[in-house]
Order: structure tokens, then sequence, then C-alpha cells
């Protein structure tokens, strides 16, 4: 494998989590019986670019298909980050009914909706048709299709160009940072979200690595990536979403824009934790060990002790870490999510049954494991009420926590 931006020969392993299915492909009872194809789990490190990626075992048109099963509308928490930044942002760019929106990964209209509730024209491109038919209901046009410089041919211009958790979701991130720059307008801004590399490693966050992901971003890596396609990094933003993430704003080079100290800061920043160079890459794989270690030993003695453990959140993160430990459903008895296009299916090689929120209550289990460890607090307050029959929470990331 070479690397996806600078093509230099990839020979460094960061972490290998063996092997996994698809992280958000759900099974149906029927597919309980048939055979899962697993994809090997194995994360390099580019000597040169340190871009952190695994390679495309799994097509993305095959992983962002049409029974696409993540909504991003069920979390509140992360509804009112959405609606935060259209009030900063419309704000920042002197946004109106005259200006021209586009939304790459846009889901189902969770962020757009404010956007139109603006007046303030909008578009999202959106490949996976679960979504998008969710997102058109609201009034939303979408574009169902994959974002790339082809594609961006065919756009109009924009004044703000936004992806949230897209960057990062992309194989050929050369082409999508391409199409960027061709579908920006000469004084348009283009924000990204993404989860940090810094946070990955510094908060041993292994199982935000899935087949998902192609790419595990640090300032410094994407800086080079777009700059190469003629874009510059004018302000950064540390979010505490996604367990750490980061808000990049980018610009055409020849925009006079001026470029916040905070860009120079972070650079010194992620040069000083070390991902300038390959040692601090060492050793990752024995944190991840040590978290599956410890929840195995929680799960195995919470049931020589006859007590029920569920979970809460089929999120792709938790799939990647019950799949990575080996837990199946003997462990775990169910697992709660909010979203009904997730409900009576299973997860993905575990086979955990996914239930509504009400099955706690009528099991009343000793823990809840909350596998999302990023909206924790929000899951906390939200079951508040297992403490009527002295539950508790669990989290496994960073470590292992009975809260």
């Amino acid at each position: 494998m070479k690397c996806r931006f600078c093509k230099t020969e990839l020979n460094d392993i960061f972490v290998d989590l063996v092997n996994s299915p698809a992280s958000n492909s759900y099974l149906t009872k029927e597919q309980l019986d048939e055979p899962e194809v697993f994809y090997p789990l194995k994360i390099f490190v580019c000597q040169k670019c340190k871009l952190v990626q695994i390679d495309e075992y799994k097509k993305s048109d095959d992983i962002f298909d049409k029974d696409y099963a993540y909504f991003s509308s069920y979390s509140t928490s992360w509804l009112t980050h959405a609606k935060n930044y259209v009030e900063m942002i419309t704000k920042r760019l002197s946004l109106d009914k005259n200006s021209q929106v586009t939304e790459i990964a846009s889901n189902d209209g969770y962020l757009l909706q404010y956007f139109k509730e603006k007046n303030i024209p909008c578009i999202g491109i959106e490949p996976t048709k679960s979504t998008a038919d969710v997102a058109r209901e609201k009034g939303i046009e979408v574009v169902e299709d994959f974002f790339g410089s082809s594609m961006a041919q065919t756009l109009a211009k924009s004044d703000l160009i936004l992806g949230n958790n897209v960057l990062a979701h992309v194989p050929d991130i050369n082409d999508f940072v391409k199409g960027l720059k061709i579908a920006l307008k000469e004084n348009g801004t283009i924000t990204m979200e993404f989860p940090h590399l810094l946070n990955i490693i510094e908060e041993n966050q292994f199982d935000t690595i899935y087949h998902e992901h192609f790419s595990y971003l640090s300032f410094y890596t994407v800086k080079q990536i777009f700059e190469k396609q003629g874009l510059k990094l004018y302000d950064v933003e540390k979010l505490p979403t996604h367990g750490g993430s980061l808000r990049i704003y980018a610009s055409h080079l020849e925009n006079p824009v001026e470029i916040s100290q905070k860009v120079e800061h972070l650079l010194k920043e992620e040069k000083a934790f070390g991902l300038m160079e390959m040692d601090i890459y060492q050793g990752f794989q024995e944190k991840a060990n040590k978290v599956k270690y410890d929840l195995l030993a929680f799960l195995l003695e919470a049931k020589k002790e006859n007590k029920k453990v569920v979970a809460y959140g089929a999120a792709a993160k938790g799939n990647t870490l019950l799949n990575y430990a080996g837990v199946k459903n003997d462990l775990i008895e169910f697992v709660v999510d909010k979203s009904p296009h997730k409900q009576c299916k299973y997860l993905p090689a575990s086979h955990i049954p996914i239930v509504s929120e009400q099955k706690i209550s009528e099991l009343k289990p000793e823990y809840v494991l909350i596998l999302p460890w990023n909206i924790k607090d929000e899951v906390i307050e939200q079951l508040s009420y297992i403490k009527e029959w002295n539950g508790k929470f669990v989290v496994a990331v960073p470590e292992l926590k009975v809260l």
C-alpha cells in the first residue's frame, strides 16, 4: 500500500485491530444465519507526511449504500452543535439570501435545516439514499452522489462549503480537496470538522478506527493536503465533539484573508506532542490491548456474579471495541439505541440485539456500558433512572471506569 496523499510506500503499522465487518453493517434477523464478511482493520502511518490511514479494503460505495443506518438527528447534543455552528458562521461570513451554502455528507439534513430556517440557499451532497430521503422530506435539496472533482464542476460555486466528519471518510483525499477548490467562490470559505489525531493517541481512542474512516488526521498533515490543492488554512478551532475534534477554515491561497495565530500555535502544540516524529506512533497497540483485556475481565466477572450488563448506543465505535475484544451476545444482553432505523437489528459480528430504551426499565440491569463515550454525559442524564435499582454506568475508553 502507498500513502493516499503523498504516495510514499507504507511499512509502519500504527495499530492492528485484526478483522471486523464494516461497523455500520447492522444485521436483520434473517442475516444472522448467513456468513459475514470480515475485513482487515490494520492502520498504517506514513513516514513522510505522517498521514495515519487504512487501505480501502471495503469500497466506500459498499459502506455508504442505500441501507446506511447512521442518522445524525438522533443525537440531541449533535443537533445543538449544528445549530450553534449555523448561528456562528452566518454572522462570521455575513451569509444571507444571496449566499450559497453546500454541505458535503449532509446526512438527514441535521444541519442544513437551520440554514433553511434563515432562508439562506443551501444544497446537500449525500451518497446514502436512506438519509438523503429524510433530508428531502425537510425540504432540503440533495444531490445523491459522492463528492469529488468531477462533481464539483457541476455545482454552483459556494460562499461556504462545509463538511462534518467527512474528510476522514474519503478514500481519494486528494481528489476530494481538489473538488473543494473547484466548488469554492473566489472569496469563499471551507470549514471541515474531523477527530484530532492528537486526541486519538493521547486519549487512547482506538475505537474511532473503523472501515468508514480511511484517514486519521493531524492539523500538520491536513495543512499539507490543502496546500497541495491551492488552499490555505487560515483559522482552526478545537471542539469537544467526538472526543476532541478540529474545525479548520480554508480559503483559496490567493485570498488575502489574515491567518490566525491559532494556526501556528496548533502546529507548535502538535510538534511538542511528537506528531512530526515516528516515535509517538509506537506503543498505541499496547494501549488498545489494555482496554480490550480490562473490558473482557469486567464482563466475565459480571457474568460469574450473575449481574446483567446491557450497552447503550449502537455506534460504529462500539462495534470496533466489542469486535476487537471478541465480545458476543452471551456477555451483553442487548444494546439500546434511539434510532428506529437500528432497532430490531443486530450488531455485526457480536450479534447483540438492538432494542428501544424501555427494555432497560424492564430488565433493570446492574450495569449500562456506554459505547459512544463521547456523549456519555447526555446518556447518563437520559438514563439517570437506573439509580432507582442501584444501576451503574460503565465506560471502557480511554480506560475502564464504573461511574
